[in-house]
């Protein structure tokens, strides 16, 4: 398994233009079906001509395969729709059960985002370090927004990363994980609506 370098080179911003916007696009969408398979099968020269774009536009978006599965995991997090609730609302727990069992899914069915994911937290403070914060308060915003609590969606998204490694481990089959995070969300849902002055 290839180490990441510490001193990965800055990513290029996602492009403003129509055009480069649809390559930009095309690129992760033909990303995600690498990322199925693991990091090592990310290989960017490949990346590149499934998308049918020249090697030198992947490179100047995503000088590396960390960089690429990041900036994927990143779209796919921005992707979420979810409503926010007023403030004193009763979130239904299927919404709070919702957004975090997509990026349960999310982390779980693509491993080369889950490798970049647990190997790339010990970089120095790199670009792909600032990714992973930027991911980190991305996945943490989406779950806020409908549990409405900060430490809910800490706790939700510590018990996703545990239970994704608890399914790769076998530990876990998939259903069992999907109940033990029904369960997780429905608990804290009525924690936090029992806390709550009446």
């Amino acid at each position: 398994m290839p180490e990441f370098p510490s001193d990965l080179p800055p990513m290029a911003p996602p492009p403003t233009l129509p055009r480069q916007r649809l390559r930009y696009a095309r690129i992760l969408d033909v990303a995600a079906g690498f990322a199925r398979k693991g990091l090592d099968s990310v290989v960017l020269s490949e990346v590149a001509a499934r998308a049918d774009v020249p090697l030198g536009t992947l490179y100047r978006y995503f000088p590396s395969s960390a960089q690429l599965m990041l900036a994927l995991y990143r779209k796919q997090l921005g992707e979420l729709h979810l409503g926010e609730w007023p403030a004193g609302t009763r979130v239904p727990v299927h919404a709070l059960v919702g957004a975090v069992m997509e990026i349960f899914h999310m982390r779980l069915m693509q491993p080369a985002v889950e490798q970049c994911l647990t190997r790339a937290v010990y970089a120095k403070d790199t670009d792909t370090t600032r990714l992973l914060r930027d991911i980190d308060a991305t996945a943490e915003k989406a779950v806020t927004a409908v549990s409405g609590d900060p430490a809910v969606s800490r706790v939700l998204l510590l018990t996703v990363t545990g239970l994704v490694q608890s399914v790769r481990c076998r530990r876990l089959s998939l259903f069992e994980a999907e109940e033990d995070l029904k369960k997780a969300c429905s608990l804290l849902s009525r924690g936090r609506q029992a806390a709550q002055p009446v």
